[in-house]
């Protein structure tokens, strides 16, 4: 019996005896090293067994799983694994299918260790890179497998975790072993994807750790290291970091979904920490796909809740932060435009109060809609920080485009909302004007700052609204500052020695001179309009004290000075002026204002005398009239005089002095001794009016001037002394008729029937359509006919005209 049997064993193939022989009597001895290395000597020797001893080693671990023998099992996965790594053949393939099958037969294991086993040999045979790719090996059961060791639910802690971590690494290892092979299946593909990215962000969610401090933990200590967190989050960098452009989709799509399904928009922190990962993790260049698809989420979630609307716009905001200059990509203004889009429909909910969901009408919470709104605004400006200059300069454009004006542009969707619907949208647009113009730097004015946004900012500084005022004030104020002299202003009072300041001044380019001669009167207009507003507080006064220092150490040249000084003289008048029905804190503070900034140009012009000059009325002041200067009309609490009648003499600026003293330093007398008068134009009648019915009003006004309806103009009367003296007394009674005038067409329009509106335009259409008529007879006159005239019944000459070919042309016209 002995002899059959050892002939038996003598006849087995040699791969099946050198396997046998690596396994010890007993299990707990371990591999037989020695005959492990001849294993490893005859695979390579003979490459096309490999295949044979990989069949016969799953054979035999099989058997050993079945039969719960635990020690053999770790020994043929030892030996697999070493073979793995000693040999890279052309013939490979065939044992890895024979090594995955026996992995796949131990994560099948309901045993953690033998799971655990199977998984480290998985992440062995991952780091190994093959000579030969493969065409028909799948990785679908390894996903699935590894994913739902990730959810483990494992009773036992300890072990629970150590079954999540090896899912986690079994996961780096599928995408290790197949993101850089073409022929293996897709595992950018959604199915993969979906199971992949949920089962990381899981793990990472399971901890609590501390926000992402930098782009890679390798600071992170050993301990943290064997942490499901620390482990978890290197898996996600690393599957990040491998993302090719047309990758990032499906890679951000779960965490969106995972996001959304566990109601993670509402903490932040979460939704944060793991957008702060993708953002560092993937390659700059792809920045702007992330942003997009988190604008697409935003948009699909319109009708959610403002605290998931607010957690996706916080999301935003650090994505913006992290992503490098111009990241925002090809459709910057659409990125802008969504987050305008959610601005106005956030504001249309807040008004409402309710809007239709997926799930019936819900009612709004004003606060958090206020909290989305702000979120919005801080999110517009931290995208365009990102920006060069001139794409900034466009996005000013397009937010200025969007500001609704009644008559004009567009108010807002909703019908209902209304006039304050108007107004919230305008202080909004403005607050995230306010953001994208902070810190705005250019070189030219000229060309970044178009009068298509010029003109209708200050169109808007005009408006009765103080909170918008102040709004267009601080957007002029960043865009002027370019040497962060801003802040040095802020403050209005009377400073011996500015030098204190320490303004940084530079010489006024070309470009700047342009820019100031073009809108300069602009600027100076808006500030004398500015002063005379009723409702002006001192945070308006500061502005605007702030606009003029900025403009006289930014764009000022010798003739930007002079009408400064002018400006600063004028206002001294408006405050004295009776017919202004301004209030005596208004008029005191007006005056404050003037003295505080015509100390500031006297000591930047360097003129003794005219220093002189406005340091004794200063002191004259401060003896005298101290409600006249900054330090107690700026204050907490002010406490302005009952009236104001006694404003005279020496307490006030004289226009005169001032030009003498800088006539004789080579200033304009001629201009500095002609006073300031702003030029008023139907852009502050526009910007004042608070209706559409004023604005038809307007129209109406406009129109009854050039009606056709008026007697012809006589000719121009001779102009003498005495016509212009009877123009200058008459010229009140002229006002008052004209301004009944207005008022009669305007209450026609307003009060007269309909049907009688329509006779009186048609009438007009008739008349109009007649003077046409006689126009056409006297400039249409028949051609004239070579054949000549001829005579009419009556003796008269008629034209006759003959048909073209019964013309007759001179020789020198046929050819």
């Amino acid at each position: 019996m002995t002899g059959v049997c050892g002939c038996c064993g003598a006849l087995r193939p040699r791969y099946k005896r050198l396997v046998d022989n690596i396994f010890p009597e007993d299990p707990e001895d371990g591999l037989v090293k020695a005959n492990m290395e001849k294993l490893t000597f005859y695979a390579l020797s003979a490459p096309e067994k490999l295949d044979r001893i990989g069949a016969y080693l799953s054979e035999r671990l099989s058997r050993d799983v079945a039969r719960h023998r635990y020690g053999y099992v770790c020994i043929a996965m030892e030996a697999l694994d070493q073979l793995l790594m000693a040999c890279h053949c052309q013939s490979i393939n065939l044992f890895v299918e024979s090594f995955l099958k026996m992995v796949r037969k131990l994560l099948e294991s309901d045993k953690p260790s033998l799971q655990i086993l199977g998984t480290n040999s998985f992440v062995k045979f991952a780091n190994i890179e093959e000579d030969t790719p493969s065409y028909h090996r799948s990785y679908d059961f390894f996903v699935s497998r590894f994913s739902e060791m990730c959810h483990s639910s494992y009773e036992d802690p300890d072990i629970r975790t150590k079954i999540r971590m090896a899912g986690i690494k079994g996961l780096q290892g599928v995408v290790r072993k197949t993101v850089n092979d073409e022929l293996q299946a897709n595992i950018w593909d959604p199915q993969h994807m979906d199971k992949i990215v949920p089962s990381l962000l899981f793990n990472l969610q399971s901890g609590v750790r501390t926000e992402s401090r930098s782009p890679s933990p390798l600071q992170a200590s050993e301990k943290e290291k064997e942490s499901p967190v620390e482990l978890t989050e290197r898996c996600f960098r690393e599957l990040l970091g491998r993302a090719a452009y047309g990758n990032i989709k499906n890679a951000v799509t779960p965490v969106l979904m995972h996001l959304d399904n566990h109601s993670l928009w509402e903490g932040k922190t979460f939704a944060v920490r793991c957008f702060k990962i993708i953002m560092y993790s993937i390659q700059s260049q792809h920045s702007h796909l992330v942003i997009q698809q988190l604008l697409g989420h935003l948009d699909a979630n319109s009708k959610n809740s403002a605290t998931v609307r607010a957690g996706i716009v916080e999301v935003l905001l650090e994505a913006a932060a992290i992503a490098a200059s111009g990241s925002v990509g090809p459709t910057v203004l659409e990125v802008f435009n969504t987050l305008l889009r959610q601005l106005r429909l956030s504001v249309d909910y807040e008004l409402t109060g309710s809007y239709d969901g997926n799930i019936g009408t819900k009612i709004i919470k004003a606060h958090e809609e206020r909290q989305l709104q702000e979120a919005v605004i801080r999110t517009i400006g931290s995208f365009a920080n990102t920006l060069p200059t001139y794409q900034r300069s466009e996005v000013m454009l397009f937010i200025m485009g969007k500001i609704p004006v009644p008559g004009i542009h567009p108010a807002l969707p909703s019908a209902g909302s209304g006039p304050e619907g108007t107004r919230m949208i305008q202080i909004m647009l403005l607050k995230s004007l306010v953001q994208v113009t902070a810190g705005f730097q250019t070189t030219n004015m000229l060309t970044a700052l178009p009068n298509s946004f010029l003109e209708p900012l200050l169109s808007f500084s005009l408006t009765e609204d103080p909170e918008i005022r102040l709004l267009v004030l601080q957007i002029l104020l960043s865009l002027i500052d370019r040497h962060d002299n801003m802040l040095k202003f802020t403050n209005i009072s009377i400073i011996s020695d500015i030098s204190v300041l320490k303004l940084k001044v530079d010489k006024c380019s070309r470009q700047d001179n342009l820019f100031m001669k073009k809108h300069g009167q602009q600027l100076y207009r808006h500030i004398y309009l500015g002063c005379k507003e009723q409702s002006s507080g001192r945070q308006h006064y500061e502005s605007l004290f702030a606009l003029l220092g900025l403009l006289s150490v930014e764009l000022a040249n010798e003739e930007v000075v002079v009408d400064l000084i002018r400006l600063a003289l004028a206002l001294q008048d408006q405050a004295l002026s009776t017919d202004e029905p301004l209030p005596v804190y208004n008029r005191c503070a007006v005056h404050a204002l003037a003295a505080a900034y015509l100390n500031l140009i006297c000591q930047l012009t360097t003129v003794p005398a005219f220093c002189q000059h406005i340091h004794e009325v200063i002191e004259v002041r401060q003896k005298e009239s101290p409600y006249l200067l900054p330090e107690d009309v700026f204050v907490d609490n002010p406490k302005p005089p009952s009236s104001l009648e006694k404003v005279e003499g020496d307490v006030l600026f004289l226009q005169s002095k001032i030009t003498e003293v800088l006539g004789g330093s080579g200033y304009n007398t001629d201009r500095l001794a002609t006073p300031y008068v702003p030029q008023y134009t139907d852009e502050d009648r526009l910007s004042k009016r608070k209706s559409i019915g004023e604005t038809i009003s307007l129209q109406v006004e406009v129109e009854s001037r050039n009606s056709p309806e008026k007697e012809e103009r006589t000719p121009a009367e001779e102009i003498t002394f005495e016509t212009l003296k009877n123009a200058i007394v008459d010229s009140v009674g002229m006002e008052e008729q004209e301004r009944e005038r207005r008022r009669q067409v305007v209450e026609k329009f307003q009060k007269a029937p309909f049907e009688e509106i329509a006779a009186h335009c048609g009438a007009r259409a008739t008349l109009l359509q007649s003077k046409l008529n006689q126009i056409f007879e006297i400039t249409i006159r028949p051609p004239p006919s070579p054949s000549g005239t001829i005579s009419s019944g009556y003796g008269q000459s008629q034209s006759r005209s003959i048909p073209i070919y019964e013309m007759k042309f001179p020789d020198l016209c046929v050819y």
